[in-house]
This record gives structure tokens, sequence and C-alpha cells, in this order.
């Protein structure tokens, strides 16, 4: 299959914030994580006892604004305003925060989980706490802002963190990760078609398994799972693999060029991945990669603007031709910004919905 029309124009940033500012990481060290701490692909040393509240946003809360050239793809960095506590759909046009009151019961605070949207409701699986390894489900409902503990059943996973999750036809596969003492390369299935009967199960697909890692990303294309990059505590990986959910199968992505990451973030934009940011075995940095799925290849454009700073464990979510990246770590400090890169001069990218990907 012929390749296809990628982004045309070069990417661009446009930062509208006040100066910089972080929460600097604290003196927490984690018992029980075997990694020595300065291995910079080690995993388990990128990250800090990050429980703090953030300090409240100056009076000149800066307007955000977006540019209106369609030539141009821009990102901005705004402030959180932790003030408002007003549970509204309208927050990602107000450039405010809300913090709302939920109710039932949350799990215990974690990190390094795994969530999943199934319709309204969020899968948040396994996670850890220090020395503490979790492989509890939790489900939080976005309509009626409850949690709920259920039952699950079958062969449970093992504890772990830093593990990816993907739902699919009815069940969520949730793929290695780490349990404080090895990374993983299995798969687990939970089938969620009766959610009073949550039954898990391990499959073995067939094929040659990514090695076991953790701190990877795994996004869902059609009925396939596109695994890239993570860490097993030691190498920084750069390989693709997919997993073909259909068949059972993996398969390793033969690629021209490669480029090395653990804990960034991967986002299906049409017939693209965005990888943002994320460690490349020897440093934190602040790239926008782009994997055109129709070929199968690494492609880049340049950005203009002000990106965020090098960072990793970071989040980040496409919303209206935009891709917000929120927070992030660098070794030394936690952040809590809001980044947007503006996707408006690839519009019709995520309406490119008719492809396969190739060779498999």
């Amino acid at each position: 299959m012929s390749s296809n029309p990628g982004p045309s124009k070069p990417l661009a940033t446009l930062n509208t914030s006040t100066p910089h500012q972080t929460r600097k990481k604290s003196s927490f060290t984690e018992a029980g994580d075997e990694d020595s701490p300065t291995d910079p692909t080690s995993p388990s040393n990128h990250y800090s006892d990050n429980s703090h509240f953030m300090n409240p946003p100056p009076n000149n809360y800066p307007q955000v604004t977006f540019p209106t050239s369609s030539n141009s793809i821009a990102s901005s960095r705004s402030r959180p305003n932790p003030m408002n506590h007003h549970h509204s759909t309208s927050a990602l046009h107000t450039m405010y925060w809300c913090k709302p009151r939920v109710y039932g019961d949350p799990p215990p605070a974690c990190r390094a989980h795994s969530s999943a949207l199934v319709d309204k409701k969020l899968f948040i699986f396994g996670g850890g706490d220090g020395p503490i390894y979790f492989n509890d489900l939790y489900i939080f409902d976005t309509d009626s802002l409850t949690w709920s503990r259920p039952l699950t059943t079958g062969d449970v996973p093992s504890p772990r963190r830093a593990h990816t999750t993907a739902h699919y036809n009815n069940r969520i596969y949730v793929f290695g990760g780490g349990d404080g003492v090895r990374a993983l390369n299995d798969v687990y299935v939970l089938n969620i078609s009766d959610l009073n009967n949550l039954v898990w199960e391990k499959i073995e697909p067939l094929g040659t398994p990514p090695i076991s890692r953790g701190y990877h990303t795994s996004n869902l294309v059609g009925n396939k799972l596109v695994v890239y990059g993570g860490s097993d505590g030691h190498e920084c990986f750069k390989d693709i693999h997919v997993l073909d959910l259909e068949i059972n199968t993996w398969f390793n992505i033969a690629m021209e060029s490669s480029y090395p990451r653990l804990s960034h973030t991967a986002t299906q934009v049409g017939s693209y991945l965005f990888v943002v940011c994320g460690h490349d075995g020897t440093k934190y940095t602040s790239d926008v990669l782009l994997l055109n799925l129709v070929t199968m290849q690494w492609e880049t454009r340049k950005v203009y603007g002000s990106p965020p700073s090098g960072r990793g464990y970071h989040t980040a979510v496409l919303y209206d031709s935009r891709l917000f990246v929120f927070g992030g770590y660098d070794g030394h400090s936690v952040f809590d910004e809001v980044f947007v890169l503006d996707l408006s001069a690839c519009a019709y990218l995520p309406q490119i919905t008719n492809f396969q990907l190739p060779g498999l």
C-alpha cells in the first residue's frame, strides 16, 4: 500500500504561559527498588513522592489563545487553577482546572497504574506506592463521579505497575510492566461483557513476544496492539511489536530507523502515532516523533515555538485537533504545566480511518 498523505506543514509551538514553575523532587526513596539510582534507563528511579498540592496560580493568570493561521501547528502552555472546584465540561475551553467531589470506594494512592476508557467508565488497574504493588481493579463512572471496586475472578494478573491496557471487543488487554523484582511480558485479558461477572484469563499469543518491559506505550489500531519502546531497568528499547488480537499472534516490525524511548506518550491521530517526550536512554527529551502507521516508518517534523522541557511520565490526550500534554518528571523536578500542540494545520488527520498496518 502506498504511503498516506502526511502532515504537509511543519509543527510549531506557541508559549503563552507565566514563567516556568515546577515542584521539586522530594527526598522520598522507594525501598525495594533494586535498580541502581544512577541508571538513567531504570524506570524505578525516575519517580518521586509527589503528593504535595500545587501552589495557587498568580493573579495575572494568562489568557490562553491559539493561532488562527492554517499553516502552523502550535502548542501553548497554561497554568492550572486549583481554586476552581466546579465540575464543568467546558474546562478545556476555559483552561481552568476543576476538582469535583467524587463518591464511592477510591483506589489507594498509587502511580504507574493503567487506565482504559470503556464508554463512560474508566477501568483502573494495578500501579504501586513505593515498595507496594497492586493488582486491584477499580472503575470510575465519569457520569456519576463514583468509584467502585468490583469483584474479579479467574487467573488474576500478578501485582504490577508500568504496564499498559487497551480495550477491544468487550475485553481489556494488559501487557507487561514490572512487579518489583523483574520486568514482565505476559498478556492478560479481562472479559467485561458482564460487569457483574468480570473474569481474568492469561493468554499465550503465538509468535515471538517483546522482551519483558515496562514504561512502554500500547496503542490499539483497529484490531492490533502497537507496542513501542519501554525498558527492563537496564536497556531503553527502540523496537516496535504488534499483537494481532484476532489471531492472537505477535509480530516484530522491521524499522529503517529507530528511536529508543521510555516513559513517553504515544497518541493516535488518524494514521499516525504522535510520540511526545520521554527518555532516550541518555537523557529526557522534548522531541515529537511521528510514526506513519501505513508505512510503519518514522517521520520527523520541525517544531516551532516553546516546547516543553525534556521530561517523561507525563500524559497526553487528543481533543479538538489539539494534543494536551500535562505534567511529567525530568529526574529532578515534577511538573504541573499544560502544553498544547495545535494540530489545526493537520485537522484532516483524525478523519483518516480507512487504512491497514502493512505486512502483517
